[in-house]
C-alpha cells in the first residue's frame, strides 16, 4: 500500500508522523512518500525537498516566494501522478496542498485524495469548501463542528479529534519542583510564535508588557519556550527586556513551563489549545503584516480567533489583534488574570469544555484518523 503525504509546517509534520505510526500499526505493508519534516522522515518518509520551504504565512509574506512555491506545487503533483499511490494525503497548509490536489485530480480524476485538517471555512472564505470538494474526496477534521461544512458540499468527513488531547504533559510534581527554584512570585509564559516574522513583531511588544507587569510584581519571572529556528532571534530581541526571560528549547522544559506558569501571553493559533490542555489562563496577542491583517479582517466570519473561545462557545480568553496588539492593552489583561481568580477560573472552565469536545479521554486522534483513512479507501 503506497501513500503520498504532504505536510508544509512543523505542526503538520507532527500530525503526519502520528498518522504514519498509526497506519503502520493497522497496515504493516504501507509505504510512504511525499514531503515532510524530521518527524515524518523518522517514520519512514523520503521527502522530495525540505519542508521548511513551504512554511510561509500571510498574503504579503507569500508574494515574494510565489514562483518558487508554484514550482514546488507542480513538482509534488507530477510525483503523485507518476507514482499512482492508493491515496494522496495532504496535511493542513491548504493554500499549497489544495493546489497540488487540484492538479492531480485534473490528470487522474480517480485518484483518491484525503485532506487532514479541515480549512477554517467557518472563519473566513466559506466558498473554499465548494472549491475544495472538486479535488478532495475525504476530510479528517480536528474540530467537532467542522464535518457539516464539508459534507454539505459533497465530501465525506470524519471528526477524528485534536492531537493536543494526546500530547504529553508535565506532572504536578514536576511543576512543583520547578517552582522551588524560583521566588514566590508570578511566572509568566511568553509565547511570541515560531516564525521569524511573528517573533520580530511580537517580542518587542511583549517586552513592553513585562515592563508594566514588573511595576506591579517586581519579582515576576518569565519563561519563554522557543524553537531552534528562531532561538537566536529571540535572544537578541529579549536582551533588553526588564525581566530577563528563561529561554527554553527542549520539549521537556516546555512541558514543565506550560504546567508551572501562572498566566500566558500567546500568539494566536493552536498554542491556545496546548495552554488549555494544561488549564493555564492566557491572553492572546497577535499582529502581522498590515495588508495581511486587513485582508483577514475583511473576510472574517467570526468575532474571535482563539480556538478555546470557539470550541467552548465562550469568549473567556481576551484577544488583542492588529492595532489592538499594544502593551497598554495587553498588560492590564495579564494583571487581571493574576489578580482576579474568578476571571482565571472562568477560563479554566472554558478550557475543560474545550478539551472534552476535542476528544480528551477517548481514543488517540491519530488512531481515529488512521481508521478513517483506511475506511475511506475501501
Amino acid at each position: 500500500m503506497k501513500l503520498f503525504l504532504i505536510a508544509g509546517e512543523p505542526s503538520g509534520d507532527r500530525l503526519g508522523a502520528a498518522l504514519m505510526r498509526a497506519l503502520k500499526g493497522l497496515r504493516p505493508d504501507v509505504s510512504f512518500f511525499g514531503v515532510g519534516g524530521p518527524a515524518m522522515t523518522a517514520e519512514g518518509l523520503t521527502s522530495l525537498f525540505p519542508m521548511d520551504e513551504l512554511s510561509v504565512m500571510g498574503i504579503a509574506e507569500v508574494l515574494p516566494k510565489y514562483m518558487a512555491l508554484k514550482r514546488r506545487i507542480r513538482e509534488c503533483a507530477d510525483a503523485v501522478i507518476a507514482m499512482e499511490p492508493q491515496a494522496l494525503i495532504t496535511i493542513d497548509s491548504p493554500d499549497f496542498n489544495l493546489r497540488v490536489a487540484r492538479l492531480v485530480k485534473e490528470a487522474r480524476p480517480k485518484q483518491r485524495t484525503i485532506h487532514y485538517v479541515a480549512p477554517s471555512v467557518w472563519a473566513w472564505r466559506p466558498k473554499r469548501a465548494e472549491k475544495m470538494a472538486r479535488s478532495i474526496d475525504h476530510v479528517l477534521a480536528l474540530l467537532p463542528f467542522e464535518p457539516p461544512y464539508m459534507t454539505a458540499v459533497g465530501m465525506t468527513c470524519d471528526f477524528v479529534g485534536h492531537p493536543v488531547v494526546s500530547e504529553a504533559k508535565a506532572s504536578d510534581n514536576e511543576a512543583w519542583a520547578f517552582r522551588q527554584n524560583v521566588e514566590n512570585a508570578p511566572l509568566i509564559l511568553a509565547l511570541p510564535g515560531s516564525r521569524r516574522g511573528e517573533v520580530s513583531r511580537l517580542t518587542p511588544i511583549l517586552g513592553e508588557v513585562m515592563a508594566r507587569v514588573r511595576e506591579r510584581f517586581p519579582q515576576a519571572g518569565v519563561l519563554l519556550p522557543t524553537v531552534p529556528g528562531v532561538a537566536d532571534l529571540v535572544r537578541d530581541l529579549t536582551a533588553g527586556w526588564p525581566i530577563a526571560p528563561q529561554i527554553i528549547q527542549d520539549p521537556a522544559g516546555k512541558r514543565i513551563a506550560f504546567r508551572a506558569a501562572d498566566v500566558a501571553i500567546a500568539a494566536s493559533g493552536t498554542v491556545s489549545l496546548e495552554l488549555a490542555a494544561n488549564r493555564l489562563p492566557m491572553v492572546v496577542a497577535y499582529d502581522m503584516n498590515p495588508l495581511s491583517m486587513w485582508m483577514m479582517r475583511k473576510m472574517a466570519l467570526i468575532d474571535t480567533v482563539t480556538l478555546v473561545n470557539l470550541v467552548s462557545d465562550t469568549r473567556a480568553v481576551p484577544e488583542f489583534l492588529g492595532r489592538e496588539c499594544r502593551a497598554d492593552r495587553i498588560a492590564p489583561a495579564v494583571l487581571d488574570l493574576l489578580d482576579n481568580e474568578v476571571r482565571a477560573e472562568a477560563q479554566r472552565r472554558a478550557m475543560e469544555i474545550t478539551m472534552t469536545r476535542l476528544g480528551e479521554g477517548g481514543d488517540p486522534p491519530a488512531e481515529r484518523a488512521a481508521r478513517s483513512v483506511l475506511q475511506a479507501l475501501t
